[in-house]
């Protein structure tokens, strides 16, 4: 088990892998009562934290942000123009530092090119930190997501679930 979480930390996606937990594992936030309340004893537990000095975890919330953004987009195509007009807004500010991004989200919005933005390289990551995209997200929305990416810095303990042999 420990050399799984090695090759899934080496790879980046260790805090993929806490958030995509599916229904085998039970998830308890290390800080709740519920963490020892269990009468059956689990199979495994693992404890998964993030580093918050690491640029990962900045990165892994800005692009939770941008998923959800987009799929508040194609649920609601409104909030598409509502990005766009953000993204004129600072066009025309003529901030010269962002003008490259801002030029290559507008044709991101245009044209709904977004794998270009919720990519793992280097520029998409550049590409979300000047993004519009994160004006559409209802507050709700945005603090539920903040919430998970604090829980994660905190602790989150995955417990496969098992009953207690007799």
């Amino acid at each position: 088990m420990g050399t799984y979480l090695k090759a899934i930390s080496a790879l980046g996606i260790l805090g993929d892998f806490a958030l995509l937990a599916d229904d085998a594992m039970r998830l308890v936030t290390s800080n709740t009562a519920a963490t020892g309340a269990s009468s059956d004893a689990p199979l495994a537990r693992i404890v998964v934290s993030a580093d918050p000095t690491r640029h990962r975890i900045q990165d892994l919330q800005s692009l939770a942000l941008h998923e959800e953004a987009v799929r508040c987009v194609r649920a609601d195509p409104a909030l598409l123009q509502q990005a766009q007009a953000v993204l004129q807004k600072w066009l025309n500010a003529g901030d010269q530092r962002s003008a490259t991004l801002w030029v290559e989200w507008k044709d991101i919005l245009e044209h709904r090119k977004w794998r270009k933005a919720l990519g793992r390289t280097h520029r998409a990551q550049e590409l979300r930190q000047a993004s519009p995209m994160t004006a559409v997200l209802p507050p709700d929305v945005r603090k539920r997501i903040l919430q998970e990416v604090r829980d994660l810095k905190e602790g989150v303990v995955l417990e496969i679930a098992g009953r207690a042999h007799q």
